[in-house]
């Protein structure tokens, strides 16, 4: 296999990780944001996956009901949403939240994840779980599987809907904002998250079930658009929020915040204000290699994409770049394949990389011309220029 298939297979690979999880380090911030009450908390760039804060990040806790994300993207990557699916009898009665569902009702599955997220209904958890899982143990299984897949660490799901059945139902802070940045990047869930009322059907009555979304964030926040709401006994107040700015979007979690709504506030003001995004490369810039090679005339590398990335101001001094090349000579036979990637450092850490392809630049025969006409008469310039100066 040569160099250059190996390199095609590898960009694959790494778009695939860059998707599922994104790079992902830590800042080391030189402030923090105003006092939480969270016991834990933190605060994640949802495109890049950096986790921009951390309180007792790592820390296993309860929380409850933010659960649902993670019942809420399986289901929407597992199953089809205009499916009709119809609620089993353990789905019914289930306590806490509800969408009051009925025995053998039938809705869609859509209809079902806007019950399941905006008024946190556990007969919808229970309902989606069955349906894509078989079984609720099955979905949990799911589940898990999918946190694994995202790098949640230190996670493992019991259930679909949060309920505190089992001291072996946990996350944290940083796994849950890894979460939340992994879904909010699936247009389906976006949707339904930022959603503040939704009419559903409700069989056998007169009118629609109305839904209101519990998360007041998407009022009381300016560019507030998700996520989810949680609460029980043991866990206490939990609170995924997300809101963007400027095309930009943030995700924050709040977990025992007696205060959540203004913790999750003063949180994304921080997280806006302290770390802009830096563009490190465009699509198509010319990149330098930093090795020896050999580069035949009329032949440049260029980003295949762009790469942008949240630092404070006090961090661009610590950036780097590496150019990582797959050939040592580079020919204008060369154009248009993937031949190297320009890696970016934060200190020590790999923060991101873009592929790189050859470009060749062929002059015309005209452009060839005009420049030797422009040299020559450049030149002749510099005679006379350099003549009547000297005299």
């Amino acid at each position: 296999m040569n160099v250059r298939k190996q390199l095609s297979g590898v960009l694959v690979v790494f778009l695939l990780i860059q998707l599922l999880i994104g790079p992902g380090t830590l800042a080391k911030a030189a402030g923090s944001p105003p006092g939480l009450s969270a016991e834990g908390a933190a605060l994640i760039d949802v495109t890049s996956g950096r986790i921009l804060y951390s309180k007792n990040g790592t820390k296993k806790m309860r929380i409850a009901s933010l659960t649902k994300t993670m019942t809420a993207i399986v289901a929407i990557e597992m199953g089809k949403l205009d499916t009709v699916v119809t609620v089993p009898p353990e789905a019914v009665g289930v306590e806490g939240s509800s969408i009051y569902l009925k025995r053998s009702e039938k809705l869609t599955l859509e209809e079902l994840l806007y019950g399941l997220m905006l008024r946190s209904g556990n007969d919808a958890a229970v309902t989606i779980a069955t349906h894509i899982g078989g079984s609720v143990p099955g979905f949990t299984y799911l589940m898990n599987e999918k946190a694994a897949l995202i790098g949640m660490e230190h996670t493992n799901f019991t259930n679909p809907h949060g309920l505190d059945d089992s001291n072996m139902h946990y996350s944290t802070a940083e796994d849950m904002a890894k979460l939340s940045a992994y879904a909010l990047r699936n247009p389906t869930f976006r949707q339904i998250v930022s959603t503040k009322v939704k009419d559903i059907s409700w069989e056998g009555e007169e009118w629609d079930r109305r839904l209101l979304n519990k998360n007041k964030m998407l009022h009381l926040y300016n560019g507030a658009d998700g996520v989810k709401t949680g609460y029980t006994k043991l866990a206490k107040r939990c609170l995924a929020s997300s809101a963007t700015r400027d095309g930009r979007q943030l995700a924050t979690i709040t977990l025992n915040a007696s205060d959540d709504w203004n913790d999750s506030a003063k949180l994304l003001d921080w997280g806006f204000a302290n770390f802009p995004l830096k563009k490190l490369v465009s699509l198509g810039q010319n990149v330098q290699p930093q090795t020896p090679i050999t580069m035949e005339a009329g032949t440049h590398l260029v980003a295949m994409n762009g790469f942008q990335y949240p630092l404070q101001s006090s961090e661009e001094s610590v950036m780097r770049t590496r150019v990582v090349m797959g050939e040592s000579n580079v020919t204008a036979k060369m154009d248009g394949q993937l031949v190297g990637f320009l890696q970016f450092y934060l200190k020590e850490d790999m923060i991101g990389q873009v592929p790189l392809k050859v470009d060749v630049t062929e002059p015309t025969w005209t452009s060839q011309a005009e420049s030797s006409t422009q040299t020559f008469w450049q030149k002749v310039w510099n005679l006379v220029a350099g003549g009547l100066w000297s005299a």
